[in-house]
This record gives C-alpha cells, sequence and structure tokens, in this order.
C-alpha cells in the first residue's frame, strides 16, 4: 500500500502541494489581494472626517440606496423567475428548447454598451415597450425602474446556469418515492425538490447580486444619471476620478467593497446552513 501511494506520487503530472498553493497563493495576491490593499491604502491619506464627509454625503447615500437596493431586488427576481426558466429548459421538451437555453447566455455576450443601448430603445417614450407604458404612467427609461430592468437582465443568466445542473442530476427517483407515499407535486417540490436546490439557488443569487453591484455600462444608458434619483454608485465613482478626487473615489469604492463582502459572507453562511440541513 506504501508503495503504491508512492507510486502515484511520482506519476503525478501536477505540481506537488507546497509549489501549486505557492502559485495559488501569487495569483490571488497579484489578482485580487494587491489590488484591494492598494484601495484601501489610498483612502489612509484622508482623515476620518474627510472620509466620513466623502463616503456619507447626501449624493453618495443615495446612490447607495438605490444600488444595493436595485441590486437586491433584482437578484431576487431572478432568483424566482432563473429557477423558472431552469425548470423548464430541464423538465420540458419543446420547439425551440435550444434557441431559448442559448439566450439564456446572451447577457454574457452581449456587451454592456449594447445591452444599455438596447434596453434604452426599447423603453424609452418612443420604444417598442416604453410607448405603452407611458399612457399607463409608467416610465422606465431615465428612472430607477431602468436601473432595476438592467441589472435584472445582466443577472438572469447566473441563476440558471447555476441551478441547472443540480436539477438535470436530481434523481427522479426520490420524486417517484413521496409520489408513492402519497405526496402532491406541491409537496414534493417543497419538502424533496427545493431543498435540494436552495444551495445552488443561494449561489445564484449571490452571482446575480454581486453582477448588480459592479454593473456600470448597460445601467448609465437607460439610467438617466441624475444625481439623488438614478445615479448608481459606480457611476458617482467614475465622476469622481474625473475629479482628480483620487481619495474620494477609492473611498466610496472601500465602503462598497466592506458592504459586498458582507453581505456575500451571510449568503454563504445561508448556504453551508442549507447543506448542512440537507445532510441532516
Amino acid at each position: 500500500m506504501i508503495f503504491s501511494k508512492t507510486l502515484l506520487r511520482r506519476r503525478s503530472v501536477l505540481p506537488g502541494f507546497d509549489l501549486s498553493l505557492g502559485l495559488t497563493l501569487f495569483y490571488l495576491c497579484l489578482i485580487v489581494l494587491i489590488p484591494l490593499s492598494a484601495a484601501f491604502l489610498r483612502t489612509m491619506d484622508l482623515t476620518w472626517p474627510q472620509f466620513v464627509d466623502a463616503v456619507a454625503s447626501p449624493r453618495v447615500v443615495a446612490s447607495y440606496k438605490l444600488t444595493f437596493g436595485a441590486s437586491l431586488l433584482a437578484a431576487i427576481v431572478n432568483g424566482v423567475f432563473g429557477l423558472l426558466v431552469a425548470w423548464v429548459l430541464v423538465r420540458y421538451d419543446f420547439f425551440g428548447r435550444r434557441i431559448v437555453d442559448a439566450l439564456v447566455d446572451l447577457p454574457f455576450a452581449l456587451p454592456t454598451a449594447v445591452a444599455g443601448i438596447t434596453l434604452t430603445g426599447l423603453y424609452a417614450a418612443n420604444g417598442w415597450i416604453g410607448k405603452h407604458l407611458e399612457p399607463l404612467g409608467v416610465k422606465v427609461a431615465f428612472t430607477p425602474i431602468g436601473v432595476f430592468v438592467a441589472m435584472t437582465f445582466i443577472g438572469l443568466p447566473f441563476v440558471v446556469r447555476t441551478v441547472q445542473p443540480i436539477l438535470e442530476d436530481l434523481a427522479s427517483e426520490l420524486e417517484e418515492a413521496a409520489a408513492t407515499l402519497g405526496a402532491s407535486r406541491w409537496q414534493t417540490f417543497a419538502q424533496v425538490i427545493f431543498p435540494t436546490l436552495m444551495p445552488a439557488l443561494l449561489t445564484g443569487f449571490a452571482l446575480a447580486f454581486a453582477r448588480a453591484l459592479g454593473e456600470y455600462g448597460s445601467i448609465i444608458f437607460i439610467a438617466g444619471n441624475m444625481p439623488m434619483v438614478s445615479e448608481i454608485t459606480p457611476l458617482l465613482i467614475i465622476t469622481k476620478l474625473e475629479q482628480y478626487d483620487y481619495a474620494g473615489a477609492t473611498a466610496i469604492a472601500v465602503v462598497m467593497l466592506v458592504m459586498s463582502f458582507l453581505m456575500l459572507l451571510a449568503i454563504n453562511g445561508l448556504q453551508a446552513w442549507a447543506r448542512a440541513r440537507q445532510g441532516k
């Protein structure tokens, strides 16, 4: 047994643990930790009152509320409809299913500027959809609703592609056993299927939420970018940079990083809880 393990180690084409770990840490530091650390170090140029003034002004707070609120709402909507889309693609065979499946990935491949211009053209007052909504008193383009629409558009594929493989691997015997025991379709979904999908659904939700937080290109066209109304935080950071206020821009970026990290940490905790519950 010892000889076979030693022989397996020698024949491995992958580098050893020490080298792999070193390369991994070096790559993470180079790509992730050093840039993030630079943002924190840049804010050290500000005194505490200057930092508070930079990150807590009324205009900045309004951008926080819009960015995080719209991102959270878009992620929730994508969680519901992403699960529905994944369910239809996996459980039903219909004409054009492959086309629909390919269209799900369109926000991945579409340049964000093109997506923003397209959404603006659709939901503007003279657009195909907007001209029917305007008489009803619903204005989408150049309002916070437009921000929500753009975030929903770019976040849907994350939920679908995260849930879809789990649905495909879900054993049909579990549903058959539940039906044999007298469970209704709703009981089977709520007590057998949904708990299995919960960790993947939370992962898709987290990815869609994080993607919406950092989105810029597809939003600035449809948002209108009015301060205190439809101005997102990434645009405010760009505005600070254009004004050569680098410390103020990095201060806002640090707040975004900390808040995003805390929310993603909470979601990862929910994922761990769901997996532990599923294991029991």
